[in-house]
């Protein structure tokens, strides 16, 4: 068996920045297991699978190399980057995904990519954590939880940059992750996301986790039009609109290479 893969770097123009994902085109879905073992041996931040569905969309799955994961931004915005390459015709892709309902995707003329995304609140924690306080080099001043992560609020985007994580810790926090976050120098805000008990170390750009940062901000700042850097080694932009019940997250990308994966049939 013969399946087409591409890897698309997300959030950024440029090859080797962003977050790289897998995109495995498919006719119909493969066994889970197989579909996990790909993404292992794939050992990027998450592989795409993607199968036509009745309603002339998508449904999209996303898995990282230990996990099947349950909204991924990066990825999706990967997979709409490989879609409208194939159908150069279509503007906008329809996705569906158990975890996150039906969204669309749709291609901007200035070439941004635009995620229509469920917006996702966060509440305050009361207390904080023996795994944050401890789990993270500078403790944070405030602490949120989404049903994604914790939120770990910090004074200064160096904070930010100098937090050090101690992944065994952050890792019994499972199933969450932590995200740190703070206002931005040149942006209008600034993260980081580590996610040990689901993907791997720190992910350099998690697109899902800014349909709760980018409300939070834009309460916080009182703007709804926001621009983000997620301040990992690979570093990527993502452009945010905040609505009632909605946030689209928009970004660049690029493709690194296009293959086929080769299976015993």
């Amino acid at each position: 068996m013969k399946l087409p893969i591409y890897q698309i770097d997300a959030f950024t123009s440029d090859v080797f920045k962003g977050n790289y994902a897998a995109v495995v085109p498919l006719e119909a879905w493969l066994p889970v297991s197989l579909m996990q073992a790909i993404a292992a041996e794939n050992n990027l931040s998450e592989t795409a699978f993607f199968a036509p569905n009745a309603n002339g969309g998508f449904d999209i799955r996303w898995f990282s190399p230990i996990t099947e994961i349950a909204f991924c931004g990066h990825a999706t915005l990967a997979s709409a980057f490989v879609l409208f390459k194939l159908f150069p015709e279509r503007e906008l892709i329809e996705f569906h995904a158990p975890e996150v309902g039906s969204f669309g995707v749709c291609r901007r003329p200035n070439g941004l990519i635009e995620m229509d995304f469920p917006l996702r609140n966060a509440e305050p924690v009361g207390e904080i954590s023996d795994e944050l306080a401890h789990g993270l080099s500078i403790r944070p001043r405030e602490v949120l939880v989404s049903q994604q992560a914790f939120i770990a609020l910090y004074d200064s985007e160096q904070d930010v940059r100098a937090v050090v994580p101690d992944l065994a810790l952050i890792a019994r926090l499972a199933p969450r992750d932590v995200v740190v976050t703070a206002r931005g120098e040149h942006h209008d805000f600034v993260s980081r996301y580590f996610w040990p008990a689901n993907g791997g170390d720190e992910d350099p750009v998690t697109g899902s986790i800014h349909a709760t940062l980018a409300p939070l901000w834009a309460a916080r700042l009182g703007k709804k039009t926001l621009l983000a850097l997620q301040a990992s080694r690979r570093s990527g932009v993502l452009h945010c609109e905040v609505e009632a019940e909605r946030v689209r997250v928009s970004g660049y990308a690029v493709q690194y290479l296009e293959g086929t994966i080769e299976l015993p049939d």
